[in-house]
């Protein structure tokens, strides 16, 4: 079910009663609408709008989909939508809102949508609690070395020794000041998350946030370099864009302090891998790795059998049972289109330089 701030509903908790069912159309991979929207959420779905059609639109290019584009208000995209140009646009010309049930739209949707004045919308709100809950989680396991010192002894078949415990330069979750790269939307959860769970100390670095900002979310802000060197743990949530590609270089990484922990849940190309790599075989550092670059690593990498190094295969975001609040949220900004109500989860053209 949606959180507090992925429902609809307004200040008196009720579902929004829409004005009327729009024209609704789904656009996404045909394997995916049972997992978005499980029975209650279909039927919220099919009680806002009025379906087009069963059938879902994985290619704009066949004749069955421009008898449903030339008739559809509003597009439910999600993982594996075709891309959306002028061209489909063109056979599109009651398309007043596209709503998007998954994370970032920048895959498949081409800026015309915006100067067409096509309204946008994202779940990626939604998306980012389970990829904040995950980070949190790499946080908490990682600062107590849980993941070396598990495959050391997993390694040995043998319990806890006291020459486990004995390694590492840094042990525990008290008073660790964390390095938040990015106010995304993970990364104000993260925050969140940091300090109603451990209350720790949180620096940040983005360039779009002001002091007044940072300190509304409780977090200091800083440059990035101070914030790599003061930083316990330094966890990645900036977009993946030509300004941020390898944001933490090899100048950046040396200058985390021995024993840091770097989690990267955001994109691979933020950070340079082969870099980090070698400060992770030295053992200077240790990592959790949602994400790399290449993604997957080849084999044969030394990642893969690094103690210090716990690598993920990009699972962060929304799996099984989370694509649920995914639908939900979507579902709901449809509710409110319907309403005539603002979007709460607009998406802008200018927001499109600087968003994943």
């Amino acid at each position: 079910m949606p959180t507090a701030d992925e429902g609809s509903s307004g200040s008196t908790g009720a579902p929004l009663r829409p004005v009327r069912r729009p024209r609704t159309a789904l656009a996404m991979s045909p394997d995916l609408p049972d997992d978005l929207f499980p029975p209650v959420v279909r039927a919220r779905l099919e009680q806002i709008t009025e379906l087009h059609s069963a059938e879902v639109l994985d290619d704009f290019g066949t004749a069955h989909a421009a008898s449903v584009l030339a008739d559809t208000e509003v597009l439910l995209t999600g993982w594996g939508c075709p891309r959306i140009d002028g061209s489909v646009l063109d056979r599109s010309p009651g398309l007043r809102a596209i709503v998007h049930a998954a994370g970032t739209v920048k895959p498949f949707l081409a800026p015309e949508a915006f100067s067409r004045g096509v309204l946008v919308s994202s779940a990626a709100a939604a998306n980012a609690l389970p990829v904040a809950q995950f980070t949190l989680a790499a946080i908490i396991m990682g600062a107590k070395r849980v993941f070396p010192i598990s495959r050391s002894c997993a390694d040995r078949r043998t319990g806890r020794i006291e020459a486990d415990l004995a390694r590492p330069l840094w042990l525990g979750n008290a008073g660790l000041t964390v390095g938040v790269v990015g106010a995304s939307r993970t990364g104000r959860r993260v925050i969140e998350l940091l300090h109603q769970v451990l209350e720790a100390e949180v620096l940040l670095y983005d360039p779009y946030v002001g002091a007044a900002e940072a300190a509304a979310l409780g977090a200091t802000p800083m440059d990035l370099d101070p914030l790599m060197a003061a930083s316990d743990v330094v966890t990645v949530h900036a977009p993946d864009t030509a300004e941020t590609r390898h944001l933490l270089d090899a100048r950046r990484l040396s200058l985390m302090r021995p024993g840091a922990l770097l989690v990267n849940t955001a994109r691979g190309r933020l950070v340079d891998t082969e870099a980090l790599t070698r400060h992770l075989v030295a053992g200077r550092l240790d990592a959790v790795l949602d994400v790399t670059d290449p993604e997957p690593l080849p084999a044969g990498h030394p990642l893969w059998e690094l103690e210090n190094v716990l690598l993920t295969p990009h699972l962060a975001g929304a799996q099984g049972n989370e694509v649920a609040r995914l639908g939900a949220s979507a579902v709901e900004e449809i509710a409110r289109y319907a309403a005539g109500l603002p979007l709460r989860h607009p998406v802008l053209a200018d927001d499109m330089g600087h968003i994943a």
